[in-house]
């Protein structure tokens, strides 16, 4: 039976917003037909939506929001875009505006940073409410971006007195033992994003200047053992790679008015054949403390380039069918 088609008008006065929205030579107008099955075009002012009665209507839904973010950011980005689509998809749409009002912390050349899915949110909000929160999940998804802005802003509060940041170094060992420096320099290049995401939020001289006071310190796993971290913020990152041991060891190092996030992805281990990650074991051991929260991403909260989240796809297919073959 032919479906019923429709039209659908949405009257935009502003030239500038509507140029937003088309995006460059219309990319972001073929994504939309290309997601919801309609026809969108632009007719005496008005943007006109065609497709059979659910599509149109979707269409029309989403217009308006994707207006919504417009006006509040002056910007719409191709991730913001294709999650819309999702959520609209899903009847979610209402939640474009808690994405929208939840900003984490502004960055040393202005920008905005804020949970872009509402996994991120689930976490940000985790963080808010939790002096331990893990956060894991893929590549992509903002778990140690969005930690460390929370971390920076809880600086400026004055709601906590330094931030520590670290990592284990898992080929610090044989793998870097020829190498000329100590542990610190042997270990540097593991801890680079963390430096370069430190960098992107403060800026060169307030980065240079806290880091010379050492009110931030960004150091391996390893000098932490035998430490209490007070009033301080602490984010392990790259946590899967932790031992059973390095990780009680972490977390009993938190100390009065202290906060710790924990990020990591359990798909990605490097540990050594035989050694149990640190991170896989927390979970089943603390997942009933309370005031310990476990915050999940997944796949639909990447925020790098679309393909990132059709190669985890491609990835998660190819293991559940090695599975079967097993």
């Amino acid at each position: 039976m032919t479906k019923v088609q429709e039209e659908r008008q949405i009257y935009i006065e502003d030239n500038q917003l509507i140029s937003q929205l088309f995006g460059k030579l219309d990319e972001n107008i073929k994504i939309i037909e290309k997601e919801l099955g309609v026809e969108v075009v632009l007719r005496d002012g008005n943007i006109v939506i065609k497709g059979d009665r659910l599509s149109a209507k979707l269409g029309e839904r989403l217009i308006e929001k994707l207006a919504e973010i417009i006006r509040s950011q002056k910007k719409l980005t191709k991730q913001e875009l294709r999650y819309t689509i999702q959520l609209i998809l899903e009847g979610k749409e209402e939640k474009v505006k808690d994405l929208l009002n939840d900003i984490v912390c502004i960055t040393a050349s202005g920008k905005s940073i804020k949970p872009k899915t509402l996994g991120q949110k689930r976490y940000v909000d985790s963080i808010k409410n939790n002096d331990i929160v893990f956060g894991i999940g893929p590549a992509g998804t903002g778990k140690t971006y969005l930690a460390m802005a929370m971390a920076v802003n809880a600086f400026k509060n004055k709601e906590v007195n330094r931030i520590i940041l670290t990592r284990p170094a898992v080929e610090a060992g044989e793998s870097l033992g020829f190498l000329p420096g100590d542990l610190q320099e042997k270990v540097d290049p593991y801890l680079k994003p963390i430096y370069d995401a430190l960098f992107d939020i403060l800026g060169a001289e307030t980065y240079l200047k806290l880091m010379e006071k050492n009110l931030i310190e960004v150091a391996p796993l390893a000098y932490m053992r035998g430490r209490t971290l007070d009033s301080a913020y602490v984010i392990l990152d790259e946590a899967q790679n932790t031992t059973n041991e390095q990780m009680k060891m972490f977390l009993t190092r938190l100390g009065f008015g202290s906060k710790a996030i924990i990020t990591g992805d359990i798909t990605q281990i490097d540990l050594s054949k035989g050694r149990t990650s640190g991170l896989v074991t927390v979970s089943k051991i603390l997942s009933n403390v309370e005031g310990i929260e476990f915050v999940y991403l997944s796949k639909y909260d990447i925020v790098r380039h679309p393909l990132v989240q059709k190669i985890i796809e491609a990835y998660e297919k190819h293991e559940k069918h090695i599975k079967i073959e097993k």
